[in-house]
């Protein structure tokens, strides 16, 4: 579509910058904090570039106050956070840990003092370490009570403070690299596992969102999703009927599942037919249904472009995380699709390809599928920034990038795409989970490095500046 004129962002749009409790918080065993998962798994040798960790991250836990002032420097409407599983229940579930609590406390209110509206996510990768051991976590259905005790605390706690809740963050990525491509712990490669692993996470998803209703009904929830639209590689109907296997499993299968109660049918009865599909219980379909969102949150940073994959063709492969650009092998499912470069696209040094269209058509597509609103949750670029001489970051490369897809978003916006708001990833630089702290994403620097914590100083970068000044102006005259 091609717009005679484009109207403003709303009024109300929450201009934001998100970041997740393990990879900055650091403070890993302070303060009666359990371990989670990623503080075991990153402690194996050859798990992470350079055998980084968040044992320290950037330290937010410490300099919370330093942050915020930083936050409402910049102007930020909004931040969107998580809470650690285990630094409010250090066993997964029982005895309730105070400081912890303390901390989001301190964290919410600093937000609230300084007009910033507190975007909570309940879960964001770590997983209490205790709940792995004992049940072998999202692989057992005693996860859905566990996380639905857990998130209860939080509503309890803070559903008077805080509007706007996202329940699982990138489930479809995160269990995708723990139970496929075995990166992610619990370090899996099963095909039947791992659809398993995701049935019991709707599930909780579902069973916590019923709950929320029933506590926090003045609040709005949903989940944040990894979001890659897919394109076909070309128009032939063998390319199109890939795309259509794509989108089915790489999205619609969340989504559908989240938004609709149900699976995709053409996916299910797949994995049926190779002995892959979950096991639904009497009563799981009532409760997906139980559960929809209030709103979709999209996780964007590329798309996908994918072409035909025959039965013994290319299998799921591990993605570039050291930042070698052109690294990154096509992957894919035998018999229903592989990936392949798009020609038409710029890509990052990780190799994903830079796309600001593609999120307004990614945007599209979930309203007219859905019909909810819609919350960038992520949308960032990670980049190997350097510090000048005189303690400057000139991150022309990023304002680019973010300068591109908000205008993609302000075009979704006249699309008809209801969007509550834009959450930038992320504040300030971060661990990358498995890149290390070599990818930068932060509008703010933070002097460390893999090998190095250092002075974890932090310096606005040019994009700070940037940022602050769209604020400021609602978005206009981008």
């Amino acid at each position: 579509m091609h717009h005679r004129q484009i109207k403003d962002f709303p009024a109300d749009f929450l201009w934001g910058a998100a970041s997740a409790a393990y990879q900055v918080e650091g403070a890993w065993d302070a303060d009666g904090k359990g371990p989670s998962v990623w503080d075991t798994f990153t402690k194996q040798p050859g798990r992470t570039f350079k055998g980084s960790n968040g044992d320290v991250a950037v330290d937010h836990y410490h300099r919370l106050e330093e942050d915020l002032d930083l936050m409402a420097q910049m102007g930020l409407k909004a931040y969107r956070f998580s809470v650690s599983w285990p630094r409010v229940l250090p066993a997964g579930r029982g005895a309730v840990n105070e400081a912890g609590l303390a901390f989001y406390d301190r964290l919410i209110d600093g937000l609230l003092a300084r007009g910033i509206a507190p975007v909570l996510t309940l879960y964001h990768w770590d997983l209490p370490q205790a709940l792995q051991d004992e049940y072998g976590g999202w692989e057992d259905r005693r996860i859905i009570a566990d996380f639905a005790a857990y998130c209860g605390v939080l509503y309890q706690r803070f559903g008077h403070k805080v509007q706007h809740w996202v329940s699982l963050n990138e489930q479809n990525y995160n269990l995708t690299n723990a139970y496929l491509l075995g990166t992610h712990p619990p370090a899996v490669q099963d095909r039947r596992r791992f659809y398993q692993a995701n049935h019991h996470a709707f599930l909780a998803n579902a069973q916590a969102i019923a709950l929320f209703r029933q506590t926090v009904p003045k609040g709005l929830i949903g989940p944040s999703f990894a979001y890659s639209p897919c394109y076909p590689s070309g128009s032939s109907p063998e390319e199109m009927l890939a795309f259509e296997n794509a989108e089915e499993f790489t999205n619609w299968w969340w989504l559908d599942a989240y938004c609709l109660g149900r699976y995709p049918q053409a996916a299910l009865r797949f994995l049926q037919a190779n002995g892959e599909a979950p096991i639904i219980e009497p009563g799981d379909a009532e409760l997906l249904a139980a559960g929809k969102p209030d709103f979709i949150g999209v996780n964007y940073y590329y798309t996908t472009t994918v072409t035909d994959n025959g039965l013994d063709g290319q299998t799921l492969q591990r993605i570039n995380t050291t930042g070698q650009k052109g690294t990154t092998p096509s992957s894919g499912v035998p018999g229903l699709y592989r990936t392949t470069p798009n020609p038409n696209l710029a890509t990052s040094n990780w190799d994903w390809a830079i796309d600001p269209t593609g999120l307004r058509t990614g945007l599209r597509r979930l309203t007219s599928r859905y019909a909810l609103p819609l919350f960038i949750t992520e949308n960032g670029l990670g980049e190997f920034d350097q510090l000048t001489a005189d303690e400057q970051v000139h991150d022309d490369y990023r304002i680019d990038y973010l300068r591109q897809h908000l205008l993609a978003c302000q075009a979704a916006l006249q699309d008809g795409v209801e969007l509550l708001g834009y959450c930038a990833w992320s504040f300030t630089d971060i661990l990358s989970w498995l890149n290390g702290y070599q990818k930068r994403y932060g509008f703010v620097y933070v002097d460390r490095d893999e090998v190095a914590v250092r002075s974890l100083r932090r310096i606005p970068k040019d994009s700070f500046y940037w940022y602050q000044g769209v604020i400021a102006r609602g978005g206009r005259d981008l």
